[in-house]
């Protein structure tokens, strides 16, 4: 087995020694190394890498990586540099938002400023995409994930943050998709100053994590929630112990530890072929809750974890932040409920409406919508907020929130815990 914690840290060094010489190369006037130079470049830093972890271990009186062990791991670590291939200028251009691939020739492209056009082939052939995406999996994450006929989906995290979902066998062909992670270290004065959020919802949302509100953030696909998670967890302060809970590695707190020293990532682990050894996100959330959290952060609800969270949030674990699949605020608590139908517990709706209501304290909607007075550009934005006010036979709302005439959330209704929040700094407008 490849030690991956091992192949993400040479990968890092490699990665810094690369882009050194880089600029070493641009700062004495010389050409950029092509791509095959830059290859055969990393190939010798990966040498050098394990070498010195060779003479480290020795000196240590520890035993060296075999040969066929450090054959694994420079595989390992190329496959993580340059695993991508042909996608990697698609990822490298900052103005692409999604790639869709229906096999190696079909590939379309959405842009953010709402067009969609095909582009070239990623591969040569539907077998060697298939491979593309094995050895991503392979090296991605934090185990290896399979990515075959007995396991023909397959959802991870890219080295740039980007996400992966793939199918074969249940598609005619090879069906990969990717989404771009294009804000990875992002504020809310940043989802303020592009419009995603009005400033008095900046203000509010700021005194609302200040204040340890537990917050679900709902929207359809790609409508931008895990950005806006990322920038509300970046309102907490430094001195926090953060626990994320994923089934594939994307929010990436832990890789900004100026913002957030102390955190520590959770992934789901599937089964191996022969269908053991599965780590459930309810699982993991429940161990999450054993390692001294100030906060938990799921980063999607999509099952039978909800039950296993919302008890989490009842149980002084308050400030948790997370996101869910809904086409409105309101449908939040139905979508839970169904989610809660399918747990071990088997909650009944009454249960789980009293649950929500004693675990989430408001819900944030955001939409996305081609804005077609602003040439097509495609827009994203917060429409709703809604607090939750109790339960009753359902889960009772108000929407503090609504959509304004441009259809972005403006104050609505009144909160109910304004002192807290103004005990936060938030201050009032519009009501």
């Amino acid at each position: 087995m490849i030690d991956h914690l091992l192949v993400k840290r040479f990968r890092q060094e490699v990665g810094d020694r690369l882009a050194h010489q880089r600029r070493l190369d641009q700062a004495n006037g010389l050409p950029a190394m092509t791509g095959e130079d830059e290859r055969q470049f990393a190939r010798a830093l990966i040498s050098q890498v394990l070498e010195e972890h060779a003479r480290g271990e020795i000196g240590s009186g520890r035993t060296p990586p075999t040969v066929e062990e450090e054959e694994a791991l420079a595989a390992g670590i190329h496959a993580a540099l340059f695993g991508v291939g042909r996608l990697q200028p698609l990822l490298d251009d900052a103005q692409v938002e999604n790639i869709d691939i229906n096999g190696c020739d079909r590939v379309f492209v959405s842009y953010a400023d709402g067009q969609e056009l095909m582009h070239d082939p990623v591969a040569e052939s539907d077998e060697e995409l298939v491979e593309l995406i094995q050895i991503l999996a392979a090296y991605s994450g934090l185990s290896s994930r399979p990515f075959d006929t007995a396991n023909p989906q397959l959802d991870l995290r890219l080295p740039d943050g980007s996400r992966l979902s793939a199918v074969m066998d249940v598609t005619v062909r090879p069906a990969i998709s990717i989404r771009r992670a294009r804000l990875g270290k992002v504020f809310l004065s940043d989802l303020v100053g592009n419009g995603t959020v009005g400033p008095d919802l900046g203000r509010f949302l700021s005194a609302a994590v200040a204040a340890r509100k537990n917050i679900m953030i709902a929207g359809s696909t790609n409508a931008g929630k895990t950005t806006l998670l990322r920038a509300l967890a970046n309102e907490i302060p430094p001195a926090e112990r953060l626990i994320t809970v994923e089934r594939a590695l994307e929010l990436g707190l832990d890789q900004f530890p100026e913002l957030h020293p102390n955190v520590v990532a959770f992934e789901q682990r599937l089964p191996n072929s022969e269908g053991q050894g599965e780590i459930s996100m309810a699982e993991l959330v429940r161990r999450s809750l054993r390692m001294n959290p100030s906060r938990v952060i799921v980063g999607e609800v999509l099952g039978d974890e909800i039950v296993t969270m919302l008890n989490a949030m009842t149980q002084g674990n308050d400030g948790s932040l997370s996101t869910i699949h809904a086409n409105s605020s309101m449908e939040v608590f139905n979508r839970i409920a169904t989610y809660a139908l399918q747990a071990g517990e088997r909650l009944p709706i009454d249960a789980t409406h009293m649950l929500i209501a004693g675990a989430i304290d408001f819900v944030v909607f955001v939409e996305k919508r081609n804005d077609y007075h602003r040439g097509g550009t495609l827009r994203r934005y917060v429409s709703s907020v809604r607090e939750v006010n109790g339960c009753d036979g359902r889960v009772l709302s108000s929407e503090v929130f609504a959509p304004g005439p441009d259809g972005s959330a403006v104050p609505h209704a009144p909160v109910s815990c304004l002192d807290e929040l103004m005990a936060h700094g938030y201050t009032p407008g519009g009501w």
